[in-house]
């Protein structure tokens, strides 16, 4: 039997452009099925009291070693539900644009011991690269909103995303 949550649980991400305006993703499995694998931004849930963009800064450092001094704007804010480790889960997460030159890690990562179960990898994507996999990204329109991005084109409000 499953588990339904009724609260979302506020989380905060960060859209992390290198030099080369190339994506930073994770690469994540669930670790109770690990044929379920997904790509998605860098970030997580807000600790007690926490603002978005600070939560997404800090875990920007856990999971990556990259220290961002500051974020841009809030590009969008995500809904979704989604199953994990034999639970459903709904989700809000707050997304920032980040930008860095440097793409070496400068801290020590601190993953969680459910990081450490489900994380695979880390790694930069160009726009036509995210157009081109055929891997479960999150959200399912990054290549399209990346590509807004960079053209100029995104909406300067906040976009609402749900999946």
């Amino acid at each position: 039997m499953s588990t339904t949550v009724t609260t979302p649980r506020i989380g905060a991400r960060v859209l992390l452009l290198d030099a080369n305006d190339r994506v930073l993703l994770i690469h994540a499995c669930d670790p109770h099925d690990r044929s379920h694998d997904w790509w998605e931004l860098p970030g997580g849930g807000l600790d007690e009291d926490e603002d978005p963009a600070d939560a997404a800064r800090r875990e920007v450092a856990e999971e990556t070693g990259l220290v961002l001094p500051s974020l841009g704007r809030k590009l969008w804010i995500r809904e979704s539900r989604f199953h994990y480790k034999g639970r459903d889960h709904h989700r809000v997460d707050h997304v920032f644009l980040g930008r860095i030159t440097d793409t070496a890690p400068t801290v020590a990562l601190k993953p969680t011991e459910n990081e450490k179960a489900g994380l695979i990898e880390r790694r930069w994507w160009s726009a036509a690269e995210l157009h081109q996999t055929t891997a479960k990204l999150l959200p399912a329109r990054l290549p399209e909103l990346v590509e807004e991005l960079l053209a100029g084109t995104l909406s300067t409000a906040p976009l609402s995303l749900s999946d």
